[in-house]
């Protein structure tokens, strides 16, 4: 799977063409072009056809581009689903994933709509059902041809579900948080923080960034343009990690080091798994690098 940056991703409502136009130039590692929560169910039709003709119309750059599309249990889901097929996305995001048979489902929905196989599932993990039912979830990504790729939390829909309260440090919502993180990274899939809705206050914004990088999420979905420089400079690998991790590589492809598990290194050790977290970083510095 190719590894790319996931730092800033920003949904854009579907039903505004001026929005997706300005999504095309914008300091963002990826779109979600919204076709669920963003949208009215008046203009949900309109949105679609909006959204599938922009994607296929392309010239988003480097961004990765991705669907929102509505529930399977709702009158637009299954429209949604093989429009976004037809106009293929780097991926396409499903709203309250509860079970694998979700995602089983849309990967088989996009199978069934031609979508080319390098079309990507991700899942918004934001209902009750979905936080217990993690590791099931998850591990559809090795299900042949589910294409999960990417969890989204989506904290505003499990506060209103489970009523809790958010304090500064989202402490009861850490569990949920972390437990996606670890769902996530035991079958090889990148994991989202959800938003920051308070656009204005960065103060806050700032913290829970700092936060999401800790709890160790890839990136942070942002709902304002104005949320994405920030985004990009947290979650971006630290330079000074990533020329540590140059070396490491260098050091294991030395002809003495071939086929050794653990070696040193300036007088540390160094295990296999640090060549194989560095390779990811490095891979992720230069994808940034490249984009100037």
């Amino acid at each position: 799977m190719t590894i790319r940056p996931r730092r800033s991703v920003l949904y854009m409502p579907g039903s505004n063409a001026r929005a997706i136009e300005k999504a095309r130039s914008l300091p963002v590692d990826a779109v979600i072009l919204d076709l669920e929560d963003s949208v009215a169910p008046s203009a949900k039709e309109t949105a679609r056809e909006q959204v599938c003709a922009a994607v296929k119309a392309g010239g988003f750059g480097p961004r990765e581009v991705v669907i929102r599309i509505n529930g399977f249990d709702t009158p637009w889901g299954a429209a949604d689903a093989a429009a976004a097929a037809a106009a293929a996305p780097d991926a396409v995001l499903l709203p309250k994933a509860s079970s694998a048979a979700d995602i089983n489902r849309l990967g088989d929905a996009l199978r069934q709509g031609g979508a080319p196989e390098a079309v990507r599932v991700w899942a918004m993990i934001e209902t009750t059902l979905g936080i217990l039912n993690l590791p099931e979830i998850a591990g559809a990504a090795r299900h042949p041809g589910a294409r999960l790729a990417c969890f989204v939390v989506g904290l505003n829909d499990l506060v209103k579900e489970t009523r809790i309260g958010l304090d500064d440090q989202r402490t009861a919502a850490v569990y949920w948080l972390s437990a996606s993180v670890t769902a996530a990274r035991a079958h090889g899939i990148d994991v989202l923080d959800g938003v920051w809705n308070n656009f204005k206050d960065m103060d806050g914004y700032r913290r829970e960034c700092e936060q999401g990088r800790m709890l160790g999420f890839d990136g942070k979905t942002i709902i304002h343009p104005d949320q994405a420089a920030l985004a990009n400079e947290t979650f971006q690998p630290d330079p000074k990690d990533v020329e540590w991790g140059r070396k490491i590589i260098a050091a294991f492809e030395l002809p003495e080091n071939q086929g050794r598990a653990v070696i040193g290194l300036e007088g540390k050790m160094v295990e296999i798994l640090h060549r194989d977290a560095a390779l990811r970083m490095v891979a992720i510095a230069e994808a940034i690098a490249a984009r100037g």
